[in-house]
């Protein structure tokens, strides 16, 4: 059994790990509101971007959320110009989307405000303990089953 009498909540890593997310997740959501955009837009690039998935459906599993989000995360894209939707050849009644050009410079501003924002959070960390952070963190995203760039 865990004991608890000697552990705060707020020295838990779950504790720590969300409040930490949430705030960045705050600011990162402001940062990309200039684009008009919300994280999970940005998510659906970089799902595009990697070849991870390609139909709304699979890209809504990988994502886990309702397929119904992707399509409306899709149209909002689509409509700026930075995924296209083709009909699949073999199954036509399945949407894939890929990016466009323009939905390439949109990922990479969108990844150079993540990397600013990286290194304000990281600014009190040496370097090693910002590289021990980045595996750990890689480590914990694949295990979970999320999507990570070996």
């Amino acid at each position: 059994m865990l004991l608890v009498n000697d552990v705060k909540l707020t020295e838990t890593l779950s504790f720590r790990l969300g409040a930490v997310g949430a705030l960045v997740a705050d600011q990162y959501a402001e940062a990309l509101a200039v684009h008009g955009l919300k994280p999970k837009h940005v998510g659906l690039l970089g799902v595009l971007d990697l070849g991870l998935a390609a139909s709304q459906l699979e890209i809504a599993k990988l994502m886990r959320v309702a397929p119904s989000l992707v399509v409306a995360l899709a149209d909002h894209l689509e409509s700026m110009g930075a995924v296209e939707r083709l009909r699949d050849p073999a199954d036509r009644r399945r949407q894939i989307l890929s990016l466009t050009g323009q939905g390439r410079d949109l990922l990479a501003e969108c990844t150079a405000m993540a990397l600013t924002l990286d290194a304000k959070l990281a600014a009190g960390l040496t370097s090693s303990q910002q590289g021990a952070l980045s595996a750990a963190l890689g480590h914990l995203a694949a295990s979970h089953g999320l999507p990570v760039r070996e």
